[in-house]
C-alpha cells in the first residue's frame, strides 16, 4: 500500500505539489493523470525518496521507502527511461542491481524473458530503442518481485503489441495483490489499464475515483434515441429538466431523463424505436472537463498553411 499525506513540494517560488492526499491500495491498478507539469513525476519521485518533501509524507506499507530494509523487493519503479549507464549491457545493468539484494542469475533471466528482452540483453544500452530502454527499466522494476510498483509512462515508446503487453502486466501484478501505480497521457488505454484513477492539476487532487464513476460524473444521464418519429418524440419528451437535441433526421440525444422512462413513455405512445441506447463520455473527454482549468501549458490552435507568409 502507499500513502500520501499532505505531500507538498517547492522549488524555489514554484508549487510543484501542494497539499497532496491520497491511498494506492494493493490489488488493483491505480492511474495517475494530469496535465504536464501537474506534478506527477515529482509525486513518484518523493514516494521512492528520490525528491525530498517541503511538507507531509509518503509512506509504502506504512513507513517511509528510505526506512525500507530491501528497497528492491518492497518498490520496483520506473521513472526514468534512461536511468542504466549506457556503457554497459542490459546484462551487466541487471546483474549490478541484483547484487545489492543478492538476487541470483535465474530470477535476472526470468525479468528478461518476460519483458522480451533476450536477444538485445547482451548488448550495449546505448545501442537500445526508446522501446527497449522501457522494457529494461520494466525489468529493473520487477527483478526484486516487489510487493509495490510504480511505473512512470511504461509505454512510452513502445509500439502496440508492447502496449498491449504492460496493460496485462499491470493487470497480472494486481490480481497477485501487488499495489501497482501508473502514469500514462494514453486515455484510451488507461481506460483498459486501470481500476482506480488519480487525477493531478497545478499539483492538486483533483478527482480519487474509479474510471467508471469518473465517466459517469462527467457524462451525466444521457440517452440516443432514434426513430422516424424522433420530432414527436422531442416535443412530448421535453420539459424544463429535460433537454432533447437533434443529432439527425431520425436521432435525438435526450438528457436528463432515465432510458427506463424513456422506453415507458414510448410503450404508452406506440412510438417505433430503433435504438435506444445510454451514451457516456470516454475517458478522454472526462478527463478533459476536469482538467480544463489545471492546463499549465496550453497550446493554440494551429495556424491554417498559407496564412502566414
Amino acid at each position: 500500500m502507499i500513502r500520501v499525506e499532505g505531500l507538498t513540494k517547492r522549488f524555489g517560488q514554484k508549487v510543484a505539489v501542494d497539499h497532496l492526499s491520497f491511498t494506492i491500495e494493493p490489488g488493483y491498478v491505480t492511474g495517475f493523470l494530469g496535465p504536464n507539469g501537474a506534478g506527477k513525476s515529482t509525486t513518484m519521485r518523493m514516494i521512492v525518496g528520490l525528491d525530498r518533501p517541503s511538507a507531509g509524507r509518503a509512506t509504502v506499507d506504512g513507513k517511509p521507502f528510505a526506512a525500507a530494509q530491501a528497497p528492491l523487493r518492497e518498490v520496483g519503479a520506473l521513472l526514468d527511461a534512461k536511468a542504466a549507464n549506457p556503457h554497459r549491457s542490459g546484462q551487466a545493468h541487471l546483474r549490478q542491481l541484483a547484487a545489492t539484494h543478492g538476487i541470483d542469475q535465474r530470477r535476472i533471466d526470468q525479468v528478461v524473458a518476460m519483458t522480451g528482452l533476450d536477444s538485445v540483453i547482451g548488448r550495449r544500452v546505448k545501442t537500445y530503442s526508446l522501446g527497449m530502454n522501457q522494457r529494461l527499466g520494466i525489468a529493473a522494476a520487477l527483478l526484486g518481485d516487489p510487493a509495490n510498483v510504480i511505473l512512470d509512462e511504461p509505454v512510452n515508446g513502445l509500439d502496440p503489441e508492447g502496449v498491449a503487453w504492460v496493460r496485462h502486466l499491470a493487470k497480472a501484478l494486481a490480481a497477485e495483490g501487488r499495489t501497482v501505480f501508473i502514469s500514462s497521457h494514453l486515455m484510451a488505454e488507461m481506460s483498459l489499464t486501470a481500476d482506480r484513477l488519480i487525477v493531478v492539476g497545478r499539483g492538486r487532487l483533483i478527482a480519487d475515483s474509479t474510471v467508471a464513476d469518473l465517466v459517469a460524473a462527467s457524462s451525466g444521464v444521457a440517452t440516443r434515441l432514434r426513430s422516424p418519429q424522433a420530432g414527436e418524440v422531442a416535443a412530448a419528451l421535453a420539459s424544463p429538466d429535460v433537454t432533447v437535441t437533434a443529432e439527425g433526421p431520425q436521432t435525438i440525444l435526450i438528457r436528463g431523463l432515465a432510458i427506463e422512462a424513456i422506453g415507458h413513455a414510448a410503450a404508452q405512445h406506440g412510438w417505433v424505436i430503433y435504438e435506444l441506447t445510454p451514451v457516456t463520455a470516454s475517458l478522454e473527454e472526462a478527463y478533459m472537463k476536469l482538467t480544463d482549468t489545471a492546463v499549465e501549458y496550453r497550446s493554440a490552435a494551429p495556424v491554417p498553411q498559407g496564412a502566414v507568409r
